[in-house]
């Protein structure tokens, strides 16, 4: 491997601890957030660091404002609620067109990754309900499976990051974890019916329900 694509791969992983951090609320919504932070908290230099903080920045992840610095965005109500109605339409369609598409493959995987997530710790304590991201992500994995390479782009790029946060936070309410598992379990078992339907109704429950138990967002609510 070139020193180039080592560099590149390594602030990709830096990245993704940055995002991981962002997503649990380690880094808390509308806190400051510097390299030297990242830094400190990866046990990295300040290279990776500085380039994890533009990637978060290009991502929406991180807001900067003059001769204050970088924020970890902050949504107001109203801008949850227009995230949502966003992600209701867009999940709905790619598992909609996941349960006419889906290979035996992408099923099999899914199913891994419940299994999976069903056992770790957080999860079996009722706690809350992270998942890493990409291809251990199960709504990543439908959107995949959609293939639509559009609808795809859209939920695996464009909002993807963002929309981690709000799962992640609606998981931390009390009960909800396990209900989260067992509505994803319900959307797993009408793409193994090949039944777009009852897909698309399965995934337009859960993120309904995960909109119910986002709790307090902002000052400003």
């Amino acid at each position: 491997m070139s020193s180039t694509v080592y560099r590149q791969t390594f602030a990709s992983q830096v990245f993704d601890m940055a995002v991981d951090a962002i997503v649990r609320g380690d880094f808390p919504a509308g806190s400051s957030i510097s390299e030297a932070e990242i830094a400190t908290r990866f046990g990295v230099s300040r290279a990776p660091a500085r380039e994890a903080l533009l990637r978060l920045g290009e991502k929406g992840l991180v807001t900067r404002t003059p001769h204050v610095g970088a924020r970890v965005i902050e949504f107001s109500r109203e801008d949850l609620v227009e995230l949502f109605e966003i992600r209701e339409a867009l999940e709905g369609m790619a598992c909609r067109l996941a349960a006419e598409r889906i290979t035996h493959h992408e099923l099999a995987h899914l199913e891994a990754a419940l299994e999976s997530h069903s056992a770790t710790p957080d999860l079996v304590s009722g706690k809350s309900y992270f998942q890493r991201g990409g291809d251990e992500d199960f709504h990543f994995g439908i959107a995949r499976a959609s293939g639509n390479i559009r609808l795809e782009r859209h939920l695996c790029d464009d909002l993807y990051h963002l929309l981690r946060i709000y799962r992640f936070r609606s998981s931390t309410r009390s009960g909800r974890a396990r209900q989260a598992l067992s509505e994803h379990q319900a959307i797993l078992a009408a793409l193994k019916e090949r039944n777009p339907d009852k897909a698309e109704a399965a995934m337009r429950h859960h993120i309904q329900q995960s909109k119910l138990n986002i709790g307090p967002v902002t000052s400003n609510s």
